[in-house]
């Protein structure tokens, strides 16, 4: 749940990040308690005590000099926008406004909303402020101009998706302030992770088991995954930002961050970007009926194929130098004893993610809506005392998605309500003609491109905000089955999240642990990527004929 920050403040040198890692702007943060990294000294004290914490009267020096006054730490870092991307994305919309000709049959009013739109998403993407503050200031040109009355432009804020995806925020803040997701996790460790093929099998197997309760990529990644993964690795001698790092730790996190897309892609409520296209598809009269079990039944085969294949494939191809974990499950084991019994808290998530889940599922048949079936799980959270109001409070990335979501959405529902969608899926639909494509092989050409565009961001939520209802409106337009182009869209939207160390916000966590290098990421992103759409497309087509899909 993407493109969160990280500022990394200068006054406490101690607590910045290694210098190779300062270039990660990118960097996602999660904002969660962790009460599990305890696991990090547990795994760690099981190992002869080598990874135990440095006695406090040790680092009590170290802290107090790092309180030492220095002018250069303490002088404030330059605030506004950035200038040059701040140039370059105002100049998108303003080439767009005045040099480019309007068609004809575009309106005036719809055209400047185009431009600023435009200039919104390059912002997006450049990043002359956080996102957020840019999405304001597009929002802010949008009603200072009278391109869109006030009304209109607030309108996506009432949105029910948008809401449904903040309460997943809390959802996922739930399953690790009560040490759930860990728990779950761990005993996979347990009866998986003899070898390190199994452990990274254990891992992912958890994963999907918990996705579609715990509706945040970058939380199961933060929050659960990469603090098991580097305890495991550190315990078996294998350090971030180090040679030894090959020995574990690489494998386990790029295993874990390349499977976790097609974890993602498995269920409707696994991640935010899934709900927001199919709120957008919805907006272009693209309905599909019992949405979240049309989506499992879709998802379900070729997911589950490359969910099993992706920990082999890589295994052969980006090998780990420590072939077995023997002690990984006495290390699961252990931890699983000192965490004691379930606690109620933790039955109490169980019971409301059950619930949510079952609504979710049939909520439809019984006149329940998602996001009344998320309200009513938060309720039961808050009344039983699993969250507190501040945690919502606290949980920033939740209420920053909500203002720039509600932003782009609400753009881009009124560019479809004033034509300019329905205009530009035409003249591609007409191009497509020109080359005389069938069908099939222009959904292949559209798929390809909407993938391969994600180079040039740094969010799912944001390229679907920017890009689905076009590419949508462009698969209808070229012929290709309306339920179909919706969702191989949306499937196609989590399968990207893994390209590079930017383009999703478990991009971000994972690559910021220490374990990858730059190029490793790029290299096995691609050829990942090549073997989901080998998978996706081979048993997907067959899968979703036998569906009847097309």
């Amino acid at each position: 749940m993407e493109s969160l920050r990280i500022a990394a403040s200068h006054r406490t040198p101690l607590l910045l990040p290694a210098p190779h890692q300062l270039r990660r702007r990118h960097l996602a943060a999660v904002p969660l308690s962790l009460p599990h990294t305890s696991l990090y000294l547990s795994l760690s004290s099981h190992r002869h005590h080598r990874l135990a914490p440095t006695p406090l009267h040790r680092r009590i020096p170290t802290l107090l000099a790092s309180q030492t006054p220095n002018p250069e730490a303490d002088s404030p870092a330059p605030g506004g926008a950035k200038l040059v991307p701040l140039l370059a994305s105002l100049a998108v919309g303003l080439a767009v406004r005045f040099l480019a000709p309007r068609p004809a049959e575009v309106s005036p009013q719809a055209w400047q909303l185009l431009s600023i739109f435009l200039s919104t998403i390059a912002g997006l993407v450049l990043g002359p402020l956080p996102v957020g503050a840019w999405a304001f200031l597009g929002l802010t040109a949008a009603v200072a101009t009278h391109t869109l009355p006030f009304a209109a432009a607030f309108s996506a804020f009432t949105n029910e998706v948008i809401w449904l995806i903040v309460i997943s925020f809390f959802f996922a803040r739930g399953f690790v302030k009560t040490g759930l997701g860990d728990r779950i996790a761990t005993y996979f460790v347990k009866w998986l992770g003899g070898s390190t093929l199994g452990l990274s099998y254990g891992l992912t197997i958890s994963e999907a088991f918990i996705a579609p309760a715990m509706p945040s990529t970058t939380a199961r990644a933060g929050g659960v995954f990469l603090p098991i993964i580097k305890s495991l690795s550190l315990s078996a001698g294998s350090k971030p930002n180090h040679p030894s790092s090959r020995k574990l730790g690489s494998y386990l996190v790029m295993s874990q961050f390349q499977a976790a897309g097609n974890s993602s892609a498995l269920f409707l409520t696994a991640a935010a970007q899934n709900l927001l296209c199919l709120k957008l598809a919805e907006e272009l009269g693209v309905i599909v009926a019992n949405p979240w079990v049309a989506w499992f039944k879709a998802a379900s085969l070729p997911a589950i194929a490359s969910l099993l294949a992706t920990p082999y494939l890589l295994y052969k191809i980006f090998p780990p130098e420590t072939k077995d974990t023997p002690d990984a499950p006495a290390i699961a084991a252990d931890k699983l004893e000192r965490m004691g019994p379930v606690t109620k808290n933790e039955w109490v998530m169980i019971g409301t993610m059950l619930l949510a889940v079952s609504l979710w599922v049939f909520g439809d048949a019984i006149g329940v809506s998602s996001v009344v079936a998320a309200m009513l799980g938060l309720s039961i959270l808050l009344l039983l005392g699993v969250l507190d109001w501040d945690d919502c409070l606290n949980e920033k990335s939740a209420w920053d998605t909500l203002a720039w979501f509600a932003v782009l959405v609400g753009m881009a529902g009124q560019l479809t309500n004033l034509g300019i969608v329905s205009w530009m899926s035409s003249c591609v639909a007409k191009l497509l003609e020109s080359f005389s494509l069938s069908w099939p092989a222009a959904f292949c050409v559209l798929e390809a491109s909407y993938f391969l565009i994600h180079y040039l961001f740094a969010s799912q939520t944001g390229h679907v905000g920017a890009l689905y209802s076009a590419f949508l409106a462009m698969h209808v337009a070229a012929g290709v089955p309306r339920v179909l182009s919706a969702l191989a869209l949306a499937f196609n939207t989590n399968l990207f999240g893994a390209l590079t160390h930017y383009s999703s916000g478990q991009a971000a966590v994972y690559f910021g642990a220490g374990y990858l290098e730059l190029p490793d990421v790029f290299r096995m992103g691609f050829v990942t990527a090549l073997i989901n759409i080998l998978i996706w497309g081979v048993v997907g087509t067959f899968w979703w004929k036998l569906l009847g899909l097309y």
